[in-house]
């Protein structure tokens, strides 16, 4: 890559020597001995708040909903957090469901953040390995983000009572990763200055492992960009010569898109859905849009595929004798993460350890894996059978990567030292992106998993808190390796608003239905308590 400096960058190296100077003469300095006195005090009090992650892995499974339209899920984390002394501030980058949580005062500043959106059409009953929607059409958790919120709110909560009892100094911040599946925030959060002030990052994610490596994890960043096509409506039979197809501007689009296909790296991922494609077709659409994603691996690449989808857009539209304009939707750079902090984070994860699966938790997971005809091998050479009990050994950059996913943590990861801690919640081996991936999600194998990554991010925060060392190691490996030859350069402008608006009309649609199973732990111990299900349901003939 290029060199490119922005002036977001030449703040950030400037506070950032600013900052490491102060980190060693302001935060407070404990022996090896009171650290790990502070971490044999954290792990009960996390231990003792397992009832309540259940509840909150189960509360937010049961909302169900898609990004940008989080209202429930925002409601009730916010009244937690309100609830244990954290100051919130809400509607934050001008999204109306995103806020950040602040409890504390002084340096360092951490930050603690998780996805909180879902799946359209992933509505599935928990515990049930076969397709049983609560629902039917409707949204729900097959990624598993129900959970994140659980494992870093009880961890900060646990990690405030030992500050307090310590007189340790810092401060906690915690947010929520909106409508991260349609990647449309986090940029938006960034270009706001939200993280201008903070050390250092804690995201975490639901995995079928328990992980945290650093460096380029292989992942595509992306552009998500909406073309809109306008022309002139007819009738379609009796004067379709005096229409001008929106239509056709949008299928001529597509063709072009897939020609151009051809000439691109094999790195490249490139997908789309006409999200307007007309009324009725005895009239000629006068407009219709379509919803490309362009992903790659270097930001060069990405910006190439988007300048292509521009002009292949501005080509269709000379075409079809329609007018074009587009919108990003959403974005995220490819993902580096910190040496430093995942080091620390991977002996925290080793020091919690697996959490103990019982047979009812394996039988599901092994009965998952068949129904979804999960591969025998990961991509890592491991086999793939039920849960995993062994924890992996940390990670440093792919040496090289045919392409991937990508999370928008990605744009907070190339302006603060950032980490992913990945908890084992969920069975390894499924699909992603689809119902089978909400089967664990309110089950004791979300619950467990999610208790352990609140362990292990608690530890870390003490560390965090009574060790500068790590924070001034984590900013060298930021400034000297990380962004040494690699600047972060926004997609988005001042001029590109968070597309809140997104996925409004589905939520409208399904919410008065899904709202008759929203979880209530007054009167059921668990979800699967109120939903009947027998823990694990196998086959349709054990159902009640």
């Amino acid at each position: 890559m290029r060199k490119y400096v922005s002036k977001a960058f030449c703040y950030l190296l400037f506070s950032t020597i600013f900052i490491t100077n102060h980190i060693l003469a302001q935060t407070q300095k404990f022996d090896s001995t009171t650290i790990a006195n502070l971490k044999k005090q954290i792990i009960p009090l996390v231990s003792a708040k397992e009832k309540q992650v259940q509840e909150m892995v189960d509360m937010v499974f049961s909302f169900g909903e898609l990004g940008f339209q989080e209202t429930e899920t925002s409601k009730y984390l916010i009244s937690v957090l309100e609830k244990n002394g954290f100051v919130i501030e809400k509607g934050i980058a001008g999204i109306p469901t995103a806020w950040m949580a602040r409890w504390g005062s002084g340096s360092p500043v951490i930050a603690l953040g998780s996805d909180i959106d879902c799946i359209p059409k992933a509505s599935q009953k928990p515990g049930v390995a076969y397709r049983d929607p609560i629902v039917e059409g409707a949204p729900g958790h097959g990624e598993g983000h129900n959970s994140g919120q659980a494992v870093i709110i009880f961890a900060a909560i646990a990690a405030k009572e030992i500050m307090l009892k310590n007189n340790i100094s810092g401060t906690l911040v915690i947010w929520p990763g909106v409508a991260e599946e349609l990647v449309g925030t986090k940029a938006w959060y960034i270009r706001d200055g939200y993280f201008k002030n903070v050390d250092a990052c804690i995201f975490t994610h639901v995995s079928g492992d328990f992980s945290c490596d650093y460096g380029d994890n292989g992942g595509n960043g992306l552009v998500s960009v909406e073309f809109s096509f306008e022309g002139d409506a007819a009738h379609a039979a009796g004067a379709p010569w005096r229409g001008k197809s929106a239509l056709d501007a949008v299928e001529l689009m597509d063709v072009g898109w897939n020609f151009k296909r051809e000439h691109l790296k094999p790195t490249q991922r490139s997908h789309y859905v006409i999200t307007d494609g007309g009324d009725q077709p005895n009239v000629v659409p006068s407009k219709a849009s379509v919803w490309y994603y362009f992903r790659e691996r270097t930001y060069e690449d990405i910006q190439s595929m988007y300048d292509a989808g521009i002009k292949i857009a501005k080509g269709a539209a000379m075409m079809s004798d329609t007018k074009m304009n587009y919108q990003i939707l959403g974005t995220a750079w490819p993902g580096h993460f910190n040496k430093a902090l995942a080091k620390v984070m991977h002996a925290n994860i080793k020091q919690v350890g697996m959490p103990e699966w019982s047979e009812a938790d394996q039988q599901l997971a092994r009965a998952t894996q068949k129904l979804m005809e999960a591969p025998k091998m990961d991509q890592s050479g491991r086999p793939i059978d039920g849960l995993r009990s062994v924890i992996d050994t940390v990670k440093g950059s792919v040496p090289y990567s045919w392409g991937g996913g990508s999370d928008d943590i990605a744009d907070i990861s190339w302006n603060v030292p950032t980490i992913v801690l990945r908890y084992p919640a969920n069975i390894p081996g499924l699909k992603g992106h689809h119902w089978g991936d909400a089967i664990a999600m309110a089950t004791p194998i979300a619950h467990k998993g999610s208790l352990a990554g609140a362990k292990a991010t608690a530890l870390t925060l003490i560390d965090l808190f009574t060790n500068p060392t790590i924070l001034v190691d984590a900013k060298d490996y930021f400034k000297n390796v990380q962004t040494k030859d690699v600047h972060y350069i926004p997609f988005i402008t001042k001029n590109d608003p968070p597309a809140i608006y997104l996925n409004k009309a589905t939520m409208d649609k399904f919410r008065p239905e899904m709202k008759k199973f929203y979880y209530d732990p007054s009167k059921y111990k668990t979800y699967l308590e109120q939903l009947g299900i027998v823990y694990p349901t196998i086959t349709k003939k054990n159902t009640q």
